[in-house]
């Protein structure tokens, strides 16, 4: 079997969910055949909901269409290291692989801060690769706080 990537369908997500003046982060979940089955940007200011980041949004999806709360064998590429929420959500759901872009040392939950699946009490443990597609995935981040901080006069987060 040959690997392919998704993160550029990811980056999409990620530019869209800049231009909607949202964090750009971007997720794509793919089944174990290989089909992509969800896609989204961050929402949280769209939908007025905090939990409205990526993979949440893209979660839903999947295991809307999957009609299961699992998404066992599932990949989930995304532009961000997940933070502490989503890690515990991947875990509940199962999913198998989780390929991300940019660290985020501030509020990552994989490799950073609460190393969710690194707790003795995470009940599941994907495999996790980092640094994909890195540099582009750190570049959009960089760019869309860049502007935020020469709008406002300082970064406002989000």
């Amino acid at each position: 079997m040959t690997f392919k990537s998704y993160m550029n369908q990811a980056l999409e997500q990620a530019r869209a969910a800049a231009e909607r003046g949202e964090v750009p982060v971007g997720a794509v979940l793919v089944d174990p055949n290989g089909q992509v089955v969800a896609v989204a940007g961050n929402q949280t200011r769209a939908q007025c909901d905090p939990t409205a980041h990526a993979e949440i949004v893209a979660l839903r999806a999947a295991c809307a269409a999957a009609g299961s709360e699992r998404l066992v064998g599932y990949d989930l590429y995304v532009t961000l290291e997940p933070c502490a929420m989503c890690a515990a959500a991947l875990a509940a759901a199962r999913v198998g692989r989780i390929y991300y872009g940019a660290s985020d040392p501030k509020s990552g939950g994989v490799a950073h801060g609460a190393r969710v699946f690194s707790h003795p009490q995470a009940h599941h443990k994907p495999e996790v690769y980092d640094g994909i597609s890195g540099a582009e995935c750190e570049q959009i981040l960089r760019e869309f706080f860049s502007r935020r901080r020469g709008e406002n006069g300082s970064d406002t987060g989000g």
